[in-house]
């Protein structure tokens, strides 16, 4: 590079060989962060009264006038994480008491006096009336409904159900070493279940503060899985006794999810708009962008919510929705009937993949938590 040049042919950094000064540095400061609002205002600008026109203007090459579409996403899953992470209505939940609201956490009462008195509020006596009408016919012939449980024959097979639980549990809390021996052998379904509630109890009434503790006061084999159901039960115990923390914790991860989630749900727009030029790449830009308008309305949302003390989620997400169906239309060029229908399409694909994904997200929050 020649000295006489201004700026460097290569990488356009300015030729200068001066010792930095606290006023260079923060004039080089602030120009950096005006160039950034102006990159962050032409952003929303376009974003907001053009849909779909910031994607096209993306990878058309016209990428100096926006912010990167990676980045702006997170920026955008950040503020909004910080928004929910401080709202002070979640810690209201510790106070509700979960766990005393449990009926004995793991056990079930159940009676045909009940059955039959819950039916009578909710279908008006039909399950009463099936077996009324079961009994007549059995009676006149009996061998017709052979093998068919009467309402004495199902209240047997409760009571001889609450008898066994109610010795288990007997059982458990008089010789916990015995009780988890016998379900080390049992071939029960719900061994898994009876596992957690040994556990969960443990941890609980006995304050076993790990699983080495369990393995030395009630001879537990130190493997791997009793080592796993042992932690989900403490984690368990956690999310019951402190459900505010739990769910701030879990909607922590909610950012991370959402660029798991957007690759994969980027996949079905691909193949659904295979005739289109457009690499996966494309694609993906494409659902960066609208994914950060919709973290954009649900920051306004949960703004405005704030301060006029409103619900007005249900209508941002109403605008998303016709924002999303514009978009597609103007990025990918094609008419309202077309649209439409991948627009259904690719809806129900998403809402199936969210709804997978978050109960994905909280039943490994719940236990790992």
């Amino acid at each position: 590079m020649d000295k006489s040049d201004k700026y460097c042919p290569n990488c356009s950094q300015a030729n200068s060989t001066k010792k930095l000064t606290l006023k260079d540095f923060f004039d080089e400061f602030l120009s950096s962060l005006v160039n950034y609002d102006s990159k962050l205002l032409n952003t929303l600008f376009t974003m907001l009264r053009k849909p779909g026109t910031i994607t096209k203007d993306y990878i058309n090459g016209k990428r100096m006038s926006y912010t990167n579409p990676f980045r702006f996403l997170l920026s955008l899953a950040f503020i909004y994480l910080l928004l929910v992470g401080y709202n002070s209505s979640l810690n209201s939940l510790d106070q509700l008491k979960i766990e005393e609201n449990l009926q004995d956490e793991f056990t079930v009462n159940l009676s045909m006096e009940k059955v039959l008195e819950q039916d009578s509020i909710t279908s008006g006596g039909q399950l009463k009336k099936v077996f009324f009408d079961l009994d007549s016919l059995r009676a006149e012939d009996p061998k017709l409904l052979k093998g068919v449980p009467n309402l004495d024959s199902i209240q047997q097979l409760i009571d001889l159900n609450a008898k066994e639980t109610q010795r288990m549990d007997s059982l458990m809390l008089a010789n916990p070493t015995a009780y988890f021996q016998e379900l080390e052998q049992s071939q029960d379904d719900f061994m898994l279940f009876s596992k957690m509630k040994f556990f969960y109890r443990s941890i609980k009434k006995d304050s076993i503060a790990s699983f080495d503790d369990a393995v030395t006061n009630y001879g537990i084999t130190d493997n791997w899985s009793n080592r796993k159901i042992f932690n989900a039960s403490q984690s368990l115990l956690r999310v019951v006794q402190q459900p505010a923390a739990w769910l701030n914790d879990t909607i922590a991860k909610l950012p991370f999810v959402v660029f798991l989630f957007l690759p994969l749900f980027t996949v079905f727009l691909f193949v659904v708009y295979i005739r289109k030029k457009y690499t996966y790449t494309d694609h993906l830009i494409f659902s960066f962008h609208n994914q950060s308008l919709l973290f954009i309305l649900l920051i306004l949302s949960f703004t405005v919510d704030a301060i006029f003390k409103w619900s007005t989620t249900g209508l941002f997400l109403l605008l998303f929705a016709v924002y999303l169906f514009k978009a597609m239309r103007r990025f990918y060029g094609q008419g309202y009937l077309k649209t439409l229908i991948k627009y259904v399409f690719l809806n129900i694909v998403f809402m199936f993949l969210a709804v997978l994904t978050t109960v994905l997200l909280f039943t490994g929050s719940i236990i790992t938590y």
